[in-house]
């Protein structure tokens, strides 16, 4: 049956913790607050405060032990931080890339611009659909736009090593559909002449592209004509005339996809209706910012799995840590705590001393963590395969408040598990028996 017992309390104490994890920070705080009142209006709760403080008083004393705790937890925190810190940026540059006031058109059922082919017919419709944008001339803020794959040397590489961006020919009104992107080098790319006009990312990534240099791409020599900066995943791209990427890869008159600025975002719903109503069309519509989010969900799940199962393997290492320190914390006051209990301490005060003592160590270790991996990863450069493209995607690792939250409360349910059962040892330690340990 002990045993029995045992499997229970292991799979309570799992689920205990997933709970905490998930936890907002307002019930946290409430929590937190709970304790407080308990702590200092209570009589069992003064005690309890009481024989902590006796216990983190002597942690001086005990700086080696403490230390194992400290920093066992400090680099649990630190390692998945910064491997949720991939995540979040990763998912963060896609989700800047879209809006609710533009609308991207694909064909049916494409899960991404790279799967979806649009007919000459198809893109004659789309504009005049209700609920588009205008500039100044009355024209028609819409473009349509082709996605393929090209090859390039990479910057760090073998002298053969190529790699794979993004090249998007874009029409003549992609610029005031994407107001963000900025030329911050040279010019932009000449309207119907083989030019090119590079994201900052792709730039950093891969060799020749710079102003005024020349590079090959599907057989043909393009001019680098300049650079532009965006803030979202475009970086990562090149842009050319479509026309020009058409001819050049054989794509004829067909198109990925268009995309369109709208008059505002409540004029979607009517937009997406009469597209997708239209007998003479097979498309699918949405916002752009929820095409981007639809997106980074695959990558990014499997980003944060990774690092969830990562941080746990390592959890379990820095829980055992923690109970064999305080186990022997435990151990070397069993006169003292045995003591306290025969002058009327109770057994809870006890258990909530030595758990308070492990969590104020847990709490350090994870603050600590924490801060390492921010001033260590936040900001620093990184890449992968972008869900639904041919290219890699650049982006920036991101230490958010949440994800430093999300470090905080493991480092603290590291620390409740890792006193749990030295507390209740103490706790249940025969007051006789412990008045004679040496």
């Amino acid at each position: 049956m002990s045993w029995m017992m045992n499997v229970a309390l292991v799979v309570v104490l799992v689920l205990a913790m997933g709970a905490w994890v998930m936890l907002p920070w307002q019930a946290v705080l409430v929590l937190a607050l709970m304790m407080a009142a308990w702590l200092g209006l209570t009589r069992r709760g003064r005690q309890a405060l009481s024989v902590a403080e006796v216990g983190i008083s002597t942690l001086g004393q005990r700086r080696g032990s403490s230390a194992v705790i400290v920093v066992g937890i400090a680099g649990v925190v630190g390692v998945l931080v910064a491997l949720l810190s991939m995540a979040e940026g990763y998912s963060q540059t896609l989700r800047k890339t879209g809006g609710t006031d533009t609308a991207v058109v694909m064909r049916g059922a494409s899960a991404s611009e790279v799967m979806s082919v649009l007919t000459r017919e198809s893109l004659a419709v789309i504009p005049q659909a209700p609920g588009i944008a205008r500039n100044a001339k009355g024209d028609a803020i819409v473009s349509d736009e082709l996605v393929v794959a090209a090859n390039l040397p990479v910057k760090g590489g073998a002298a053969d090593e190529e790699g794979s961006v993004q090249l998007r020919g874009v029409g003549e009104q992609a610029w005031d559909l994407r107001p963000q992107v900025k030329v911050i080098a040279g010019r932009r790319f000449g309207v119907g002449l083989r030019e090119l006009i590079v994201g900052r990312g792709a730039a950093r990534q891969f060799v020749g592209l710079v102003p005024g240099q020349e590079v090959r791409l599907g057989n043909q020599t393009w001019l680098v004509a300049g650079v532009f900066g965006s803030g979202d995943a475009l970086e990562s791209e090149i842009w050319a005339d479509a026309n020009v990427v058409a001819d050049t890869y054989r794509r004829g008159s067909s198109r990925a996809s268009v995309t369109v600025r709208l008059t505002d975002p409540q004029a979607f719903g009517g937009f997406k209706a009469a597209l997708e109503s239209n007998p003479q069309l097979k498309v699918d519509v949405s916002t752009t910012l929820d095409y981007f989010n639809k997106q980074s969900e695959g990558v990014t799940k499997v980003l944060r799995t990774i690092g969830i199962t990562v941080g746990a393997i390592m959890a379990i290492g820095a829980m055992f840590g923690a109970l064999n320190t305080m186990f022997a914390a435990v151990a070397t006051r069993a006169r003292e705590i045995a003591t306290l209990r025969a002058i009327g301490f109770r057994g809870l005060p006890v258990v909530v001393a030595v758990m308070l003592e492990t969590m104020i160590l847990a709490l350090i270790g994870g603050v600590i963590g924490g801060l390492l991996a921010y001033f260590i990863f936040n900001g620093q450069g990184a890449s992968t395969m972008a869900a639904g493209s041919v290219g890699k995607l650049n982006f920036e690792l991101r230490v958010s408040p949440e994800l430093l939250w999300t470090g905080l409360k493991w480092a603290l349910a590291i620390g409740f598990v890792g006193g749990l059962f030295p507390a209740m040892r103490a706790a249940s330690m025969p007051v006789t028996a412990a008045l004679r340990e040496l």
